[in-house]
C-alpha cells in the first residue's frame, strides 16, 4: 500500500530534481553552455549520464520479468556492449572531437550534402520520439497502478518535471540529474535484492535456488540467427545495435562533445559500459530473486493469474516496508525522467543546428530557441506516450521495429562518411550524396523484409529467420552494400563517357 510516508519521499525526490536543475542553470550564458556545457562536464558525471540515459524504467521494470519468466541469458549482450566501447572509442569518438561539429549530424553535411544531413536529423527525431513516447508510458503504467492514479495524468506529471529542469538547466540540468537519478535507481535495485535476500535465508541461499531453478544460466554458445538467446545473436549482432546508439545517437555524441577532450569522453564511454554491466547483473539477480520468493521459497503468495511483468509491482506495492516503496517509485520516476530529459535536450540541439543551422555563438537568441525547443519536445513526446497507451499491438516489437528501421541505416551513414573516401577517393569519384539517400531507403526496405510493420500489421516475407538483434545489423549492411555498388555503377559509366 502506497502510504503518506511513501507520498513524501517520492514528493521530495520530485522537487530536488527540479532543484538541481535550477542551480545549475545560473552558468548557462549562450547555446554552448546550455547544448554542450561549454565542453567541461567532468567525465565521471558525463559516464554516469550516459547509462542513465540508456537504462530506462523498462530496464528496472523489465529485466526481473524477463529473468522470472526465462533465465539471464541476455546478460551475453554486455559482450555487444564491450565491443561497441572498443569501437566507438577508436573510430567515433576521435573523429566527432576533432572534426569542430557541434551536432552528430553536422557531419553528414561535410562529407556530402545538406539533404543528407537533413534526412539523418529526421531520422533520428523521428526514432527518438517514437522511444521516448514508449519508453514514458511504459513505466507510466505501472505508476498509474501503484499510485492509484490516471493513467494521463502520471504521463504528464512525471513528463513534466522532466521539462522543467531540462528547460532551466540544459544538458547541465540533464547530466547533474542523471547521477542523482541513477544513484537512486541503482540503490532501488540493490536495496530491492537486500531485502528478498533476507526474506528467503540470504543471498547464498536465494542464489542456490534461483540456481537450481535455472534462473541463473547466462551462457548460451549456439549459432542460432534465429534465437535472440544465443551468443551471436544476443553477444555478436547486439554489437552493431550497441554501435548505432553509442556511436550515432546525438545524446551520446552530445555528451562526449561536453567533456574536455577524446580521453575524457573516452574514459566516460568506458565508465558507462561499466556501469551497465553492474546494472544489468543486478536487476537480473532482482528477477531470480523474485522468482525464489513467490516460486520457491513461498515466502508469500500471488494473485492467480498475475502475469510476469505485474510481479515486480506488486511486490513493490506488497512486499516492501513503509518508506522503501515510496524510494522504489521514485527510483521508476528517475528512469523515466532520465529518458525524457535526455532525448528533449539532444532533439533541441538537433532542431537548433541540423534544421535551422544555428551555432554556438548565435547568442542568447540561440539560447531562447533551444528552450523553446525543448518544451516543444517535450510536449510531443506527452503526446507519443499517449498515443501509445492507445496501441493495441505489442509495444516492444514496434520499438524493437523502429529501432532497427532507423538506427542500422544511421550507422551505415557515418560509417559511410568516415571510409568512403578511402574505398572511392575524392573529386569526380567521391560518394554523392544523392547515393546515400537511396541507400538509405534501400536498407529501410530490406528490414520491412525481414520483419514487415507490426504496428501496421504488416507480415514478413523472410519473417523467422533473423531473431531482433540482427535488425539493425541487416539495415545497416544493406545500406552499405547499396551505397557502394550505386556509386561504383555510376562512376564506372561517367568513366565511359
Amino acid at each position: 500500500m502506497f502510504t503518506v510516508v511513501d507520498w513524501i519521499v517520492l514528493v521530495a525526490y520530485l522537487l530536488l530534481s527540479v532543484a538541481i536543475g535550477l542551480f545549475v542553470s545560473r552558468g548557462n550564458k549562450n547555446l554552448k553552455e546550455y547544448m554542450l556545457g561549454g565542453g567541461s562536464i567532468p567525465w565521471v558525471a558525463v559516464g554516469i549520464s550516459l547509462i542513465a540515459t540508456s537504462v530506462s524504467a523498462t530496464t528496472f521494470l523489465g529485466a526481473p520479468a524477463d529473468v522470472y519468466g526465462d533465465n539471464m541469458t541476455f546478460l551475453m549482450f554486455q559482450i555487444g556492449a564491450l565491443i561497441s566501447i572498443v569501437v566507438v572509442g577508436f573510430v567515433f569518438i576521435p573523429r566527432f572531437r576533432t572534426s569542430g561539429i557541434n551536432s552528430a549530424y553536422e557531419l553528414f553535411e561535410v562529407r556530402f550534402s545538406r539533404p543528407v544531413r537533413r534526412i539523418a536529423a529526421i531520422f533520428y527525431c523521428l526514432h527518438l520520439l517514437l522511444r521516448t513516447g514508449i519508453l514514458l508510458f511504459a513505466p507510466s503504467l505501472v505508476l498509474a497502478q501503484i499510485l492509484h492514479i490516471d493513467l494521463k495524468l502520471a504521463i504528464i506529471v512525471s513528463a513534466a518535471v522532466a521539462i522543467f529542469y531540462t528547460w532551466f538547466g540544459g544538458i547541465k540540468a540533464v547530466i547533474w540529474t542523471d547521477v542523482m537519478q541513477f544513484v537512486v535507481f541503482f540503490g532501488g535495485g540493490a536495496l530491492v535484492l537486500i531485502l528478498i535476500s533476507n526474506a528467503v535465508g540470504g543471498f547464498g541461499e536465494m542464489a542456490a535456488l534461483a540456481s537450481e531453478a535455472g534462473k541463473t544460466k547466462w551462457w548460451d554458445a549456439s549459432m542460432d540467427i534465429s534465437n535472440a538467446r544465443t551468443l551471436v545473436s544476443a553477444g555478436f549482432a547486439y554489437a552493431i545495435l550497441e554501435i548505432a546508439i553509442r556511436g550515432c545517437d546525438q545524446q551520446f555524441v552530445q555528451r562526449y562533445l561536453s567533456c574536455k577532450d577524446v580521453k575524457a569522453a573516452n574514459r566516460s564511454s568506458v565508465l558507462s559500459m561499466v556501469l551497465g554491466c553492474a546494472v544489468s547483473i543486478l536487476f537480473y539477480w532482482v528477477g531470480a530473486a523474485l522468482y525464489v520468493y513467490y516460486q520457491k521459497a513461498h515466502a508469500a503468495v500471488l494473485p492467480e493469474g498475475l502475469g510476469q511483468n505485474d510481479v515486480f509491482p506488486y511486490f513493490i506495492v506488497n512486499g516492501l516496508p513503509v518508506g522503501v516503496t515510496g524510494l522504489i517509485v521514485a527510483a521508476i520516476c528517475a528512469a523515466a525522467m532520465s529518458s525524457l530529459s535526455g532525448a528533449i535536450n539532444s532533439l533541441g540541439n538537433t532542431s537548433e543546428r541540423d534544421f535551422l543551422g544555428w551555432d554556438e555563438n548565435s547568442g542568447i537568441g540561440g539560447l531562447k530557441r533551444a528552450k523553446i525547443w525543448t518544451v516543444v519536445w517535450g510536449v510531443l513526446g506527452i503526446f507519443f506516450a499517449l498515443f501509445a497507451a492507445t496501441q493495441q499491438g505489442s509495444l516492444l516489437k514496434n520499438a524493437l521495429f523502429f529501432t532497427g528501421l532507423f538506427t542500422g541505416p544511421l550507422l551505415g551513414m557515418f560509417l559511410l562518411a568516415f571510409f568512403a573516401d578511402k574505398v572511392f577517393g575524392t573529386g569526380e569519384k567521391k560518394l554523392r550524396g544523392w547515393v546515400v539517400i537511396v541507400a538509405v531507403v534501400c536498407g529501410m526496405a530490406s528490414l520491412i523484409l525481414v520483419q514487415g510493420i507490426p504496428a501496421f500489421g504488416v507480415p514478413a516475407v523472410l519473417g523467422g529467420i533473423f531473431s531482433w538483434p540482427w535488425m539493425p545489423f541487416i539495415s545497416m549492411t544493406t545500406t552499405i552494400a547499396v551505397a557502394l555498388l550505386v556509386n561504383a555503377i555510376v562512376n564506372l559509366f561517367a568513366v565511359k563517357k
